[in-house]
C-alpha cells in the first residue's frame, strides 16, 4: 500500500481514525465528499446551540469508522465477512450522505425538487463507481439494499444503524445535550448475525432502550427545538421568495451554484428520465452548493429593493427570528388572520407577501417504528423476538406512537398583542 495514503485523523468524538484502504482514502479526498465539509451537519442548529457547527463530513468519516468497528464485531463472532464486504460497507456509510444539499434537512428537496438527498446520493455514488472503474459496485448494491447480504444494508439503513449512531453521539457532544450520549460501543459489541439478519444479544437490551429513548429525546430538544423550527422556516421563506422573484425575472445577485437551481435552469424529469449527459451537469453543479452560498446570497438579498426578501434575509443574517408556538391541536384561523391583518396595516404588504411572515405548520416524529426493520433481540434461548416483546419499557403502543405538533410562526414584535 502507498504509504502517502495510509492516514490517521483525530476525530474529537471517537479519537484517532485509521484509514487504511487506498480507495477510502482517494474518495476521502475526493472534491464530492470535501463539498461536505462546507455543509453544517445540524443545518441553523447553530443560532440556538452555538457549538453544533460540525459538519456533514464529519458525521461520514465518523459513520464509517463504526461501520468498521460493527464488521471487527461481527468478524470476532465468526460471522464470515470478507475484506471487500467490508471495504465496501465502509465506502457505502461514507457515500451514504454525499446528496446532502445546504444546511442538510433543512432545504431538503427546496433547492432541487423532487429529488431527495438519497436519491442524489444514489446518482453521486453511480458516478464515482464509473469514475473509479467499478471498485464501488458491491458498496452501491449495499446501499441500496440489493445485495445479497441483508445485514449490511441494516447496518447503513436501519433502526440500528451507523448512521444514527454517530449522528446521536456526535450531535450530543456538539450541542452539549447530554440526553443524546447513548451506550454505542456496548450496542456494537452485541450485535450479531442471524438469518441474515441483523440482531442484538439481550445482553444488550439496556443499552438499545437508551438508544431508542436518547434519539425520542435529541428530536424534541435539538432537532425540533422551536428556536431551531423557527430558523429553518425562515431559511425556506427566503428561498420561496427569491425562487418566486426569480420566477417573475427579476435578476438577483447569486452565486453561480445557486443561480443553476434558483432560476430552474436544470431538468424537470424524474431521476430515472434523465439522460447521462443531464445526470452529470445536474451532478457538476449540485457539488458546487453549498451553505457559504446561502448565506452569502441572504448577505447580499438584506439591502434588495423587494423589501419581503430584504425583511427575512435581515432577519436571518442578524438572528432576529421568528416567534414559534406549539401546541397538540390546530391553530385557530381567526388568531392567524388577525397577525396577518396588523402585519398588513403596519407593512404595507399585501396577503400574500405576509403569508410570507405569519403562516402554521405541522411537524413530527416517532421514536421507533415496527412497520420499519424491526430492533430484533437475540435471547439467551436462541429465539429471536422484536424488542418492544422483550422490554419492560418500550411500550409498542407509547414508542411507536407518531407525535404530531402544530406550529405557528410570526414575527417576535406581535407576540404581546396575540
Amino acid at each position: 500500500m502507498d504509504k502517502g495514503k495510509r492516514k490517521i485523523i483525530n476525530d474529537p468524538v471517537f479519537g484517532f481514525i485509521p484509514i487504511t484502504s487506498p480507495l477510502l482514502f482517494d474518495l476521502l479526498e475526493h472534491p464530492w465528499v470535501q463539498r461536505l465539509r462546507r455543509i453544517r451537519q445540524l443545518g441553523l442548529t447553530y443560532l440556538v446551540y452555538p457549538g453544533a457547527n460540525h459538519t456533514r463530513f464529519q458525521h461520514s468519516l465518523g459513520a464509517s469508522y463504526l461501520m468498521g468497528q460493527a464488521i471487527q464485531s461481527l468478524q470476532g463472532k465468526e460471522i464470515p465477512i470478507s475484506g471487500e464486504e467490508a471495504l465496501s460497507a465502509s465506502i457505502a456509510i461514507l457515500l451514504h450522505d454525499i446528496g446532502h444539499g445546504p444546511f442538510s434537512h433543512a432545504l431538503e428537496e427546496t433547492v432541487i425538487k423532487r429529488l431527495s438527498h438519497e436519491q442524489l446520493s444514489l446518482l453521486f455514488m453511480q458516478q464515482l463507481n464509473h469514475e473509479f472503474d467499478g471498485q464501488l459496485e458491491n458498496a452501491l448494491q449495499i446501499f441500496r439494499g440489493k445485495y445479497h447480504r441483508k445485514f449490511f444494508n441494516q447496518l447503513i439503513s436501519g433502526q440500528l444503524d451507523m448512521d444514527r449512531m454517530d449522528y446521536l453521539q456526535r450531535d450530543s457532544y456538539f450541542t452539549g445535550v447530554s440526553e443524546g450520549i447513548i451506550g454505542l460501543e456496548r450496542i456494537i459489541k452485541m450485535l450479531n448475525v442471524q438469518e441474515d439478519e441483523l440482531v442484538v444479544e439481550e445482553k444488550g437490551i439496556y443499552s438499545v432502550e437508551k438508544f431508542v429513548l436518547a434519539r425520542r429525546l435529541m428530536y424534541w430538544q435539538v432537532y425540533f427545538h422551536k428556536t431551531v423550527v423557527s430558523a429553518e422556516q425562515l431559511l425556506l421563506k427566503i428561498l420561496a421568495r427569491a425562487h418566486q422573484l426569480a420566477g417573475e425575472g427579476e435578476k438577483l445577485f447569486t452565486t453561480p451554484a445557486l443561480h443553476y437551481f434558483l432560476y430552474d435552469l436544470y431538468p424537470e424529469k424524474n431521476v430515472k428520465d434523465l439522460t447521462a449527459g443531464e445526470r452529470k451537469e445536474l451532478l457538476y453543479h449540485f457539488s458546487l452548493l453549498d451553505d457559504n452560498d446561502i448565506i452569502t446570497s441572504a448577505k447580499v438579498w438584506s439591502d434588495f429593493p423587494d423589501p419581503v426578501l430584504s425583511i427575512l434575509c435581515n432577519r436571518l443574517i442578524n438572528r432576529k427570528l421568528f416567534h414559534v408556538e406549539i401546541q397538540n391541536h390546530p391553530f385557530e384561523t381567526e388568531k392567524v388572520n388577525a397577525i396577518r391583518r396588523k402585519m398588513m396595516k403596519d407593512y404595507g404588504f399585501s396577503e400574500t407577501e405576509t403569508a410570507f411572515f405569519v403562516f402554521t405548520d405541522m411537524i413530527s416524529n416517532y421514536a421507533y417504528s415496527p412497520k420499519d426493520q424491526q430492533i430484533k433481540i437475540l435471547k439467551k434461548d436462541g429465539s429471536i423476538q422484536d424488542i418492544t416483546k422483550v422490554s419492560e419499557i418500550m411500550d409498542q403502543n407509547i414508542i411507536s406512537k407518531i407525535e404530531k405538533k402544530h406550529i405557528i410562526c410570526y414575527p417576535k414584535e406581535y407576540t404581546d398583542k396575540y
